[in-house]
């Protein structure tokens, strides 16, 4: 991967006429109309984004991208980096919260050790390590253009492997210890907002930890000259982490290879607002799920133009917010595979009122 195949990427858009179609579907359902709300939207969108009607979701995957961040150094985390590893270990046991919720759903998960500072191999997790984490980017930028590159292709790959498999709705993930202030200096630079709008507590800062976290985000942005103008590639090599930057791919490969994604937690969706940057249109192959309470996830899905549906407060990480999602579309779509039309009610059709 390099700047140019980045640049050349072409993101074309979901079928419009399957969109409608599948609307069109739905409101012959007998029900009030709209009277599934968003999810009539989302359902609309998935069918559009693989071309087909038929809104086969039934194989589903979680990719779970595990990463350490140097920035750690500067406590702006309650943890240390050795439970990133340790997380993810529990993810490749299928112990983790995820990975409980995932069976649940329906969806199989793959951790991923894309950049956890611990050398050792862990069971279980797929090994990607592009290096063994980032630097603190309050001494130097968190990695190299080639680290950040490689993330990026990193996650795109994933997601061709995934469609070649069979695979119908993705969800996404992360582990990394730190990453919430990862994120947060990504979404201040790409939005071009003070990090005092953006960074919440993780989990679980006081007051004054928060404001010690604030103030170390703001001097990473002044260290190294992040502007709304700056290459999203420079500020991923500047303040990212290395699972954003393969989230950020994963986005990518979702619009490249005409494959849903559900957006997680605020971590994700910074990933998905710089992928979106790097190539306009992959927005519409985003599915939103939940509304993180770090401040920046509802300005980054609002940049984003996109609506979730879960507003629980949720902070659980690793990807549940967005695997919670897979269920409630299930859910959505058991409405629309055994279609109970009007007719057979002797029925008449609610109709749209102007």
């Amino acid at each position: 991967m390099d700047r140019e195949r980045l640049s050349r990427l072409a993101i074309i858009p979901p079928d419009e006429k399957i969109y409608r179609e599948i609307r069109g579907r739905i409101d012959a359902i007998a029900k009030p109309l709209d009277g599934l709300g968003e999810f009539e939207r989302l359902l609309a969108r998935i069918g559009a984004i693989h071309g087909d009607v038929s809104l086969d979701i039934e194989k589903k995957a979680v990719v779970v991208l595990c990463a350490d961040n140097g920035i750690v150094e500067e406590r702006v985390s309650q943890s240390g980096p050795e439970v990133t590893a340790k997380v993810a270990a529990l993810m490749g046991q299928n112990k983790s919260a995820v990975c409980r919720m995932a069976s649940a759903a329906g969806a199989e998960v793959f951790p991923v050790d894309i950049g956890i500072r611990d050398a050792a191999a862990l069971p279980g997790v797929l090994d990607c390590k592009v290096a063994r984490g980032t630097k603190n980017f309050l001494r130097e930028r968190a990695m190299t253009e080639e680290e950040a590159l490689r993330a990026v292709e990193t996650g795109m790959e994933f997601v061709r492997r995934f469609r070649e498999e069979g695979v119908r709705l993705l969800a996404t993930g992360e582990m990394g210890i730190g990453n919430t202030t990862t994120s947060c200096a990504v979404a201040s630079a790409l939005l071009g907002l003070d990090p005092a709008q953006l960074a919440g507590r993780g989990a679980g800062l006081s007051g004054e930890g928060l404001s010690h976290k604030t103030e170390v985000i703001r001097q990473g942005i002044a260290l190294h000259g992040l502007t709304a103008q700056t290459d999203v590639v420079d500020v991923l090599c500047a303040v990212g982490g290395l699972d954003i930057a393969g989230l950020a791919g994963v986005f990518l490969g979702g619009a490249v290879y005409r494959m849903p994604v559900v957006v997680d937690g605020v971590i994700s969706a910074a990933a998905a607002l710089a992928a979106e940057r790097l190539a306009a249109g992959v927005r519409e192959y985003l599915i939103p799920s939940h509304v993180s309470r770090e401040p920046a996830a509802r300005l980054i899905l609002r940049e984003l133009g996109l609506a979730p549906v879960i507003d629980a407060g949720l902070a659980l990480g690793e990807g549940t917010g967005a695997v919670m999602m897979l269920a409630l579309l299930d859910c959505a779509r058991a409405v629309y595979a055994v279609r109970t039309t009007f007719s057979e009610l002797d029925m008449e059709p609610y109709r749209r009122m102007t």
